[in-house]
């Protein structure tokens, strides 16, 4: 770039000692800096193939996601029913000590005689009897019922067996009790066989 100086006197075209018609000089074609090429024919079937596999994999996750979410709600329930069962059971054990507590007062009250069954103190028995057996039904202890009912392994042992209708419970040896819906202690029974299998027994024991 020429220097002018501005002292000399120079053209109209020149400013503080440049030259503006050298600055405005047109560029070559040479000088132009070449514009990239476009993109022509792109690969259409590569990209619907990316696509699909992006697609692919999006499904996959949410697939995944879902799963996960599934697996945790029932892992929240799964605890939740357990800390229930937890607090429903939680007196077992005590209640099962409490049962044969429960039979004793039974027993006392069934071998009092009529002539001691109006005394003060047989009274204040069956009153305790009846306070404890209804503070164990508060906290869902139910009786199972066996007398006259078909025999069931899961709710009675068979101790005994005798002449009777066969499969039936004809005599209750000791009562059996449930915590809520879970067998806390079965109930002692003798069950029925029949009454030709019972004078086959009585005859080979004889």
């Amino acid at each position: 770039m020429a220097r002018v100086n501005p002292a000399s006197g120079g053209s109209n075209n020149s400013f503080w000692g440049y030259d503006l018609e050298e600055e405005e000089k047109e560029l070559s074609p040479e000088e132009i800096p070449a514009a990239p090429e476009a993109v022509v024919g792109e690969d259409v079937p590569s990209l619907k193939k990316a696509l699909e596999e992006e697609r692919a994999k999006a499904e996959d996750y949410l697939a995944n996601w879902q799963r996960a979410q599934a697996d945790f709600i029932n892992y929240k329930r799964r605890v939740e029913q357990e800390r229930e069962e937890m607090v429903k059971f939680a007196n077992s054990t005590l209640i099962l000590n409490l049962l044969p507590v429960l039979d004793d007062l039974e027993r006392a009250l069934e071998s009092v005689s009529e002539k001691l069954a109006g005394l003060t103190w047989v009274d204040g028995i069956r009153l305790i009897q009846r306070k404890l057996q209804a503070i164990l039904e508060v906290h869902g202890v139910s009786e199972i019922k066996a007398l006259g009912e078909p025999f069931a392994p899961s709710l009675h042992e068979a101790v005994l067996y005798g002449e009777g209708e066969e499969g039936k419970v004809i005599e209750e040896l000791q009562k059996g009790y449930k915590l809520h819906e879970r067998v806390l202690r079965p109930a002692l029974v003798k069950v029925g066989k029949g009454k030709e299998e019972a004078i086959k027994e009585n005859e080979a024991g004889g």
